[in-house]
């Protein structure tokens, strides 16, 4: 199999930071090749060299044999390089349409606009993705799953020979994860090359045929899918063996209720759900994507409206009409999309830390004492183990993991007792993942309480004391005990029960 990418020898650097030191990788064609590490190993800035987006200090890039010299993406773009960002990089008010021919527009001899040609393209794109979407729509209406599938048919519309998938499954459910995998291996029986990154690795072993591994900028290995355990794997990506990703489990759980949710329901035709949450336990919510987890979770909340809603925290009766009044009733949420929802990404960790607590570091006159904050930011920093050169780090610059870190000190920050996880681990590296679920046990032992809401089964069943499985929006079973297991899970979460 002929290479049809080599990346050779190449170095990157940023102000104090050695991005990439001496990194090389081959492409072959019609191969899927995944590129593996941790949050902050390189993969992303090796993948913005070869897309135009950053030059490299030291090495090159060559493409069937010929060097290259990108200074655009759309250098790349034109030498066949397509890639689809972890970062969405769609306009929210431009029609799917438009996106895909962004820039690209196709016009008739007049030099109009054709766009009934870019309508039956985009609408072909889309049928050979197996998926149906309102082309008319502007793209801002969409669901998250269904821009991601615009972004994968604007990297295909490119005819790309090298294509870059970042995280592409994601915010995808595993019948549109299908979907996809069927495209590459379309795209591969082509003889499209594809570097795909990803932290799950059922997806590796799906649809990859070899890995290249980094860790802190380095190259580590190159091997073989067929030729390799998932524990050799992660021992390369983190430098050491994680043998258990889970920490044990709370040995005995306490009966008090700090959230007993007597009734919400929350349209007039939804189901009614109850359910309760017992000090220092973690109660998993699971079941399929749409099955309304996230939805209750935003309802008791008072982050959305509901039709009916009865809840005692620490038995007293609390309305809980909005977020503020979950905020002081001690309930907090880290949102799945954390950079969007959950942090104000140009701001220090500092400033993330304390924005909405700024009160209880200030002195007489609403004036900040920044000595306090500073220290109390550092404890906490300490406490959940952020890992940045000071609390002045700009959060933007940390790692999925950390950033995820920041938001739990924030709510640490505001003494809550409650905190709702909606999907803890998403876009995290497995190493990080086990600081996750270690931070999150340690929590509870301190008696915070957790809801958990999560899409990866494993994750449900590592973590969880109890699990709530939900399908079309009702609670259908609370599993404890031994039966918290994945076959339990899927049969209640499908109807099969």
């Amino acid at each position: 199999m002929s290479s049809l990418l080599t990346l050779d020898h190449i170095s990157k650097s940023f102000p104090g930071v050695k991005a990439l030191t001496d990194i090389s990788l081959q492409l072959r064609e019609g191969e899927i090749h995944a590129l593996l590490g941790e949050n902050g190993a390189g993969k992303s800035t090796l993948m913005k060299i070869l897309c135009g987006i950053y030059s490299p200090d030291a090495g090159s890039i060559a493409i069937d044999g010929k060097e290259q010299h990108f200074h655009t993406y759309h250098d790349a773009i034109k030498a066949g390089v397509g890639i689809i960002f972890q970062e969405f990089s769609l306009i929210p008010y431009l029609t799917a349409t438009e996106n895909i021919f962004l820039g690209r527009e196709i016009t008739n001899r007049f030099g109009m606009l054709d766009s009934t040609s870019m309508s039956k393209k985009a609408e072909a794109l889309f049928q050979r993705l197996g998926v149906t979407i309102d082309l008319t729509e502007p793209v801002s209406h969409l669901s998250v799953a269904e821009q991601q599938f615009v972004e994968i048919a604007k990297a295909l519309s490119l005819e790309a020979r090298i294509l870059v998938l970042d995280e592409p499954t994601a915010t995808l459910t595993p019948s549109e994860a299908d979907h996809l995998f069927n495209i590459m291996r379309e795209l591969k029986s082509q003889g499209v090359g594809m570097i795909f990154i990803s932290h799950h690795m059922d997806e590796i072993y799906e649809i990859c045929d070899r890995i290249t591994v980094l860790r802190d900028g380095c190259l580590v290995g190159e091997c073989e899918v067929r030729s390799t355990d998932v524990d050799d794997l992660v021992e390369m990506m983190v430098g050491r063996k994680i043998e258990n990703n889970f920490p044990p489990k709370a040995l005995h759980t306490t009966s008090e209720v700090v959230i007993d949710v007597r009734a919400i329901q929350l349209t007039r035709e939804a189901p009614v759900n109850s359910f309760t949450l017992h000090r220092g336990e973690i109660l998993g919510f699971a079941g399929l994507v749409g099955s309304g987890r996230t939805k209750l979770a935003l309802g008791l909340l008072g982050a959305t409206p509901v039709h009916r809603k009865d809840v005692l925290v620490n038995g007293r009766a609390e309305s809980l009409k909005s977020p503020a009044d979950a905020l002081n009733c001690g309930i907090g949420l880290l949102p799945e999309s954390r950079k969007t929802e959950g942090l104000v990404l140009p701001f220090s960790i500092r400033e993330n830390i304390t924005l909405n607590n700024l009160a209880k570091h200030c002195d007489v006159g609403f004036i900040i004492n920044r000595s306090h904050e500073g220290q109390v930011v550092d404890d906490l920093m300490r406490k959940v183990r952020v890992k940045a050169p000071d609390h002045e780090c700009p959060v933007g610059n940390l790692s999925g993991g950390n950033q995820q870190k920041v938001v739990i000190a924030r709510w640490l920050n505001h003494n809550c007792k409650v905190l709702i996880f909606d999907e803890p681990t998403r876009g995290i590296d497995v190493g990080a993942k086990a600081e996750i679920y270690r931070l999150m046990r340690a929590l509870t032992n301190q008696g915070i309480s957790i809801i958990m809401i999560s899409s990866e089964l494993p994750e449900v069943v590592g973590v969880s004391d109890r699990v709530a499985v939900f399908r079309q929006g009702r609670i259908v079973k609370t599993l404890a005990g031994d039966a918290v297991d994945s076959s339990n899970i899927i049969r209640y979460a499908t109807g099969g029960a």
